[in-house]
Parts: C-alpha cells; sequence; structure tokens
C-alpha cells in the first residue's frame, strides 16, 4: 500500500480516482484521465507528496491539452486558495 505524505504532514492511503476525478474537472476525458493516474500510481512510491503527485498530473494535463493544466491551476487558486 503506498501512502501518500500531505500538505499538513498527515499521511493516507493513495487513491487513484482522486487523480482522475480531478484530471475530470479539469476538462479531461475520462480515459485520458485515467491514463495519467495510471502513470502516477506506477511510478508512486511510499511517501509520495501530494506536490508531486501534483506536478506528475499537471504534466501529464499539460503534455495532452495546456487548457487543461490551467484549468486545474485555477481551481487550485479560486476554489482551494492555494497557487503552487
Amino acid at each position: 500500500m503506498i501512502m501518500v505524505k500531505k500538505r499538513d504532514g498527515r499521511k493516507e492511503q493513495f487513491v487513484t480516482e482522486k487523480i482522475v476525478v480531478s484530471a475530470i474537472k479539469s476538462g479531461a476525458s475520462p480515459d485520458i484521465a485515467r491514463a495519467i493516474a495510471g502513470d502516477i500510481e506506477r511510478m508512486a512510491k511510499d511517501g509520495i507528496t501530494t506536490q508531486e503527485i501534483k506536478t506528475k498530473a499537471l504534466a501529464g494535463l499539460k503534455s495532452k491539452n495546456p487548457e487543461w493544466e490551467r484549468n486545474w491551476l485555477v481551481y487550485d487558486i479560486a476554489v482551494k486558495k492555494r497557487s503552487g
């Protein structure tokens, strides 16, 4: 089981579906979202940070459609009140 280190230091189990949902909300199709999440899951090691996951997800989105990456970042700023 892969554990993810959260921004606040807590750890929780890696859940691929969280990446899929975020990618779909950014505009990716379900198939592309699953492919991006699958790539991240295959490279993930225990202790991966949420920032590392975000970086990989954004790179995957950008490679398919730069607008999807922008959509994710806008959501982070507007809704989650964070940047970077």
